[in-house]
């Protein structure tokens, strides 16, 4: 008798942990699951599990519930109050997730969420894994007033405190706004996507009330408006399905934390791969432009390249591809955009980019062609010297392998930023139709020999006189490789057998900074 009471008892027990589970999995109920499925977009869990290997997702705190008790709210709980938390794997590698559940009062930030969200930030920070949020939420949740807040506040500090620690990535899957905005952005890569994700600071119907402008969310802060003009999001995806596989894509480039080298994968493309297509890929014109992206789609393993920040100033290339199957970060100018000019937004954008890969010793791979920094009040007055200065800092502080190939132009200022030999890049190389200098030629002849010119018998028959001598001397390689600031000067086709000698000679490198808190960039 007593044997039959405990199976019952225990048969009981597991009926009531099913039926709380089944009312988890509930989420926001039927009605709003379907709402929300509504346009292609998926459920938390539905997300959760295109982004993790399959049946590897682990749940914690699935039966947490709030605790506020104002405006009624003791009467409306519903399990997990909001966000799907736990762990699981991408490609076999440990991941912390959250995921909002907008089914739930809008996936609302509320204390208990918070804690939630917290927990599996701890865990990774302490276990040396990456974290991934997938952000769709309504905000802070207004019935438990500054409780809330206080919840985004420890979200803040906790990815503050994993910054250069553990990778930390961001989806945006839906709404994002006010101080919901700020833990995204401290997080290193940020992803949208278009037409049913935003993020803004002040809604469009704040802004039509102050400042009287008439604003649509998608114009404000939509994936393309964060991808083109304010640079925020990194990458701006079609939906939540392709966003999800991009997020795999990218950490198999990253290593789990601070103290590990960067992922290697086994390739078939071989290391001493000659590229003859590049003998003849630099016009013979300096003045006209080439595609830089063609050139690094040769170099790399397999010719792929995944580019961050596609469509943010588009003058500087930045992403992540593999040489000899290691990870390695590429910087490079694009002469087709502004000719390759560094401005503002280059500046920013590839010195956040070169700092990450220091942070998670990713080697940096930098192709230049640089003909100066972009000239202009606009650039002037809204602070070109500053912002260069942060590319400038982040190269000089870099300790990773770094690796420079000058294609074409290299001048002045920009010549030093790039990765120079003069802000301590390891090793340099130039192609023959690299131009070293000062300045151009026709520049330069015009500052150095004005006078000359203005008495000459024939002032243009002397200017181009002048311009070929000049460029003999200096628009060419060889007076930076007598000097030591280029170390050797190859023929293209040799490139990616030179870059991944040079990055094999350099695997052990080690190289510290002096002692110090932290420095300070000019931000």
């Amino acid at each position: 008798m007593e044997t039959e009471i405990s199976t019952q008892s225990h048969q009981s027990r597991l009926q009531d942990l099913e039926k709380r589970n089944e009312l988890a999995m509930l989420s926001g109920g039927a009605a709003r699951l379907a709402k929300h499925k509504q346009g292609g977009r998926l459920t938390a869990r539905e997300r959760l599990d295109i982004l993790l290997d399959p049946g590897s997702f682990v749940e914690m705190d699935r039966f947490v519930t709030h605790r506020c008790e104002n405006f009624d709210m003791a009467s409306s709980k519903i399990p997990g109050d909001g966000v799907v938390t736990g762990y699981g794997r991408v490609n076999g590698k440990l991941i912390y997730v959250y995921s909002q559940d907008f089914t739930v009062f809008g996936g609302s930030m509320s204390r208990t969420q918070a804690n939630k969200i917290c927990k599996v930030m701890d865990l990774a920070q302490k276990n040396g894994a990456p974290i991934v949020g997938l952000n769709d939420s309504g905000g802070a949740r207004i019935q438990e007033g500054v409780e809330s807040l206080g919840g985004y506040a420890d979200i803040f500090v906790r990815n503050t405190m994993s910054s250069g620690v553990i990778p930390q990535i961001t989806g945006i899957m839906g709404p994002c706004a006010g101080g919901a905005v700020y833990s995204p952005s401290i997080t290193d890569f940020v992803f949208m996507v278009k037409n049913s994700s935003y993020m803004f600071v002040t809604g469009p119907d704040v802004i039509k009330t102050v400042t009287h402008e008439d604003v649509t969310k998608e114009a404000l802060g939509g994936a393309e408006t964060h991808s083109q003009k304010s640079g925020v999001a990194h990458f701006a995806c079609e939906d939540d399905k392709h966003t999800l596989l991009l997020i795999r894509e990218l950490l198999s480039f990253l290593p789990s934390n601070n103290l590990d080298d960067s992922p290697s994968l086994p390739t078939l493309d071989r290391p001493d791969r000659i590229c003859d297509l590049l003998n003849n890929f630099i016009p013979e014109s300096p003045k006209k432009p080439y595609d830089m992206l063609g050139l690094i789609n040769e170099v790399v393993d397999e010719h792929y390249f995944l580019e961050v920040h596609k469509h943010y100033a588009a003058n500087i290339i930045v992403g992540f591809a593999r040489m000899n199957g290691r990870s390695v970060g590429i910087v490079a100018n694009q002469p087709q955009v502004l000719a390759g000019c560094l401005n503002i937004e280059a500046s920013r954008k590839a010195a956040r980019f070169i700092r990450f890969c220091d942070c998670f010793n990713i080697p940096i791979v930098s192709f230049v062609d640089v003909p100066g920094f972009l000239p202009g009040t606009d650039q002037e007055w809204n602070g070109i010297i500053t912002h260069g200065a942060k590319l400038l800092y982040a190269y000089a502080e870099a300790t990773v392998p770094k690796v420079t190939l000058v294609t074409r132009k290299a001048y002045g200022g920009a010549y030093i930023v790039m990765g120079s030999k003069l802000l301590r890049s390891d090793v340099n190389l130039a192609y023959p139709s690299a131009e070293i200098a000062v300045m151009g030629a026709e520049g330069a002849v015009n500052i150095i020999f004005r006078e000359q010119i203005k008495k000459a018998k024939d002032p243009v028959a002397e200017k181009f006189r002048l311009t070929s001598e000049y460029e003999a001397k200096f628009s060419n390689p060889y007076l930076s490789a007598e000097l030591g600031y280029t170390d050797e000067v190859i023929e293209p086709a040799l490139t990616r057998k030179r870059i991944i000698d040079a990055l094999e000679m350099l695997k052990n490198k080690k190289e510290t900074l002096p002692a110090k808190k932290h420095g300070n960039i000019p931000l």
